[in-house]
């Protein structure tokens, strides 16, 4: 094995960390110490500081303790993006909890699920969720319930807020259902919180469920700690820092990039519970943001803004993100936009988050960057086990301090997940990718999503790329279809720009991807939709419209 990125690591930068043995909530009591007045949460028009965050984190922690939660509990948060959230989830630490972020669009079959796997006795929910998970109480191991208002924290005057952010508190007559309020105001005897170390299990994130059903990932406090150092030291985070979160925090790349490494550093969170392109420049002009962890579909959305000329975007200094490439041609326009650099980076569920990210000052569009502090990164042939060379495919595999340390109670998902080379357990990701003769590492796509046309591989991440060149598309996704003849066709679903629709057909773009790609890889097939089906985080649901237009062909025959 070869470490060639080292040549281009960003200067005065360590290429190891030693990942410290406290916890996440003792980063939590360290910050609110030193900066007690800095301001950690705004929350459109409310600024919390670290010491009143602290504060309403060991208050929740009070009460969940006299709920009955034990030292490695687990605890579901099944809410959106807000100061409850954060709270939750570092108040479930503090009692010795094991945190389980479920995404907010999970529905009640769903939820029940989780509850069953993770055997959740209580739950902390934004009230807007609650008829979902409201008929699991009882029918199921769930026990009680702490419903909040995000109103709470935000005025009902506040313009950029969403209506239902702004709502007031409903009333829940049940006993098993206690109202945040009541439960931050109760007055019961404080017990000492328990003592914990790095290696105890922290959080519990579920994977999408991609292949079966979703699987818990068990990571501890150091997995977890070995990201958010990492993120705060590549990232230039510092105590100066505002960070726009966008990204939702139940999942592994917000949870670490918008709220711990933050929380870590002492900076201040720009939380926005729903995603809005025109809030999210306001917040940037307004409150000075420097730092953006987004997705691709986000910076697609916000650059189509036809009033963005009129916001001071001058603050940002850092926009970064994961989950999915960000196209050539996007990454090209937000460089003339706002003259910054998109900085990608990659990881999973299993590696809390990122195993490889650019380097700031000089990343590589669509490419998700050399690994990061002390992980081994290496391009495998799947079957074989051999490494490969450069530019040779193979599947990425990784080892490094962020690996979880299993699925929960799952050990045959666990054991298959895992490879050993060189004497050392190698997580293996399921994405096919190469590395270059410098040392960054591409992602050529998921192994189950390859087009396999006429016996010609086509990747649909590529010929995504390739559309969002065209002036008239704001969003692509390709998928494979059955084809009798050639056993798949390729076809793109597109998203047209706002001022283009109406003008612009699907054989147009037909015609004009037949200029600009081989004559195996274009689309056949174009169907103009008003918007494509993305998940909680943001990722278009390629796999949603695949199956779609799957079962339809085969109802057709």
């Amino acid at each position: 094995m070869t470490r060639p990125h080292f040549a281009f690591w960003p200067t005065r930068k360590p290429i190891t960390l030693a990942v410290p043995d406290t916890t996440l909530s003792d980063n939590l009591e360290v910050t609110a110490r030193r900066y007690p007045d800095r301001t950690a949460i705004i929350y459109y028009d409310q600024f919390i500081t670290y010491r009143t965050l602290r504060d309403e984190v060991n208050r929740m922690a009070t009460y969940l303790m006299h709920l009955g939660v034990n030292k490695g509990d687990r605890v579901l948060i099944y809410m959106q993006n807000s100061p409850q959230f954060i709270i939750s989830y570092y108040a479930i630490l503090r009692c010795g909890g094991v945190v389980v972020p479920i995404n907010p669009m999970n529905l009640t079959d769903e939820l029940s699920f989780y509850i069953q796997d993770g055997g959740i006795k209580i739950s902390l929910v934004g009230q807007e969720l609650y008829p979902r998970i409201e008929r699991l109480l009882g029918t199921s191991c769930l026990e009680r319930i702490i419903i909040a208002a995000y109103s709470d924290y935000c005025l009902n005057t506040c313009a950029d807020a969403p209506e239902f952010v702004k709502a007031p508190r409903q009333e829940v007559t049940s006993p098993q259902v206690i109202p945040w309020a009541q439960a931050m105001r109760a007055d019961i005897e404080t017990l000492p919180f328990p003592e914990e170390t790095g290696s105890e299990l922290a959080v519990l994130p579920y994977t999408s469920g991609t292949t079966g059903e979703p699987k818990g990932c068990m990571h501890t406090h150091k997995s977890v700690q070995a990201n958010v150092m990492s993120a705060a030291i590549w990232g230039d985070l510092t105590s100066e820092t505002n960070v726009l979160c966008t990204l939702p925090l139940f999942h592994v790349t917000g949870m670490v990039h918008s709220m711990h490494a933050p929380i870590y550093m002492g900076a201040a969170m720009v939380i926005m519970t729903r995603w809005d392109r025109h809030t999210a420049a306001r917040f940037i002009e307004t409150h000075k943001c420097t730092h953006w962890t987004g997705i691709s579909t986000m910076i697609v959305d916000f650059l189509s803004n036809p009033q963005l000329a009129q916001y001071d975007l001058s603050s940002l200094l850092v926009i970064n993100g994961g989950g999915a490439g960000l196209p050539e041609a996007v990454g090209e326009k937000l460089y003339q936009v706002i003259g910054l650099r998109f900085v990608e980076g990659y990881g999973l569920s299993e590696t809390m988050a990122q195993t490889h990210f650019n380097p700031l000052d000089r990343p590589k569009l669509q490419c998700i960057g050399v690994p990061s502090f002390d992980v081994d990164a290496r391009i495998i042939d799947p079957i074989s086990l051999e490494e490969m060379g450069p530019r040779e495919e193979g599947e990425i595999m990784v080892n490094g301090p962020q690996l979880f340390q299993g699925y929960w109670n799952n050990p045959v998902e666990t054991k298959n997940a895992f490879v050993e080379i060189d004497g050392k357990p190698f997580f293996r990701s399921g994405d096919i990718g190469y590395c270059d003769e410098e040392g960054y590492f591409f992602v050529v796509e998921r192994v189950k999503r390859m087009i396999n046309a006429s016996g010609f591989k086509v990747w649909p991440s590529e010929v995504e790329s390739i559309l969002y060149k065209h002036p008239a598309i704001k969003e692509a996704c390709v998928i494979g279809v059955p084809d009798k003849r050639k056993g798949e066709e390729i076809k793109a679903y597109v998203v047209l720009q706002e001022d283009k629709r109406g003008t612009v057909e699907a054989g147009d773009i037909i015609r004009w991807a037949q200029q600009h790609m081989a004559a195996y890889k274009y689309p056949r097939l174009v169907e103009l939709v008003t918007s494509l089906p993305v998940t909680g985080s943001g990722k278009i649901l390629w796999r949603k419209l695949q199956e779609e237009a799957r079962n339809k062909a085969n109802q057709e025959d």
